[in-house]
């Protein structure tokens, strides 16, 4: 069995819209009002982890199509940018959705999503494993695509005989629907306190 570091460097993956996501559901807040260098320290400090750095994947609707947002994300894009984050961002791809309404008539609409975030997050988290960058890999996500990484990691710690741990980190409150973190990882639940102790102070919106 590889030796465990005593002290454990650590990459944080933060998908931006699955922690969003988890947060308005555990925490009722409406938009991504995070500050995430904080957050990914406030998770490792409380484990005595060394924060190397944060690694932020989002997709971003475009000016055209829903103006508000895409102010919201730029500025907020930019200033994690200045604070030291890795900011990997995507124009959202948009389809046509028909939903029945309630009165039986039909309403279309336009939705944005993410294309290729996830696949980013996991070809990240093995580049860097096998480059030896971190020894923990702190994926703040629930998106249980992510497991497979989850398992290569472990390849690459027995095959380069190094201890490598993936951890996945989410909001958890009494009032969370899905209280899994990512098959194959160790679970880290985010309570109110911690997440309520690293909100960004700016409102991009």
């Amino acid at each position: 069995m590889p030796a465990e570091p005593a002290i454990k460097r650590v990459v944080a993956f933060v998908d931006g819209q699955n922690l969003y996501h988890g947060a308005k559901n555990s925490f009722g807040y409406p938009y991504p009002n995070y500050d995430i260098h904080k957050l990914c320290e406030a998770i490792c400090r409380a484990r005595n982890w060394n924060l190397a750095q944060v690694r932020f994947y989002t997709g971003v609707p475009d000016s055209g199509d829903d103006p508000r947002w895409n102010k919201f994300w730029v500025g907020k894009l930019a200033v994690m940018g200045k604070s030291g984050v890795v900011v990997y961002s995507r124009p959202l791809r948009y389809q046509n959705v028909t939903i029945k309404l309630l009165d039986g008539t039909l309403h279309t609409y336009l939705r944005g999503h993410e294309k290729g975030i996830d696949i980013r997050i996991a070809l990240d988290v093995i580049r860097l494993a096998n480059q030896s960058a971190y020894d923990v890999g702190l994926i703040l996500s629930q998106d249980q695509d992510l497991s497979e990484v989850a398992d290569e990691v472990k390849v690459i710690s027995a095959q380069s005989n190094r201890w490598i741990k993936i951890a996945s980190a989410y909001p958890c409150s009494p009032t969370t629907q899905n209280k899994r973190g990512i098959n194959g990882t160790d679970w880290i639940k985010i309570d109110r306190a911690i997440y309520d102790a690293c909100i960004d102070p700016t409102d991009y919106r």
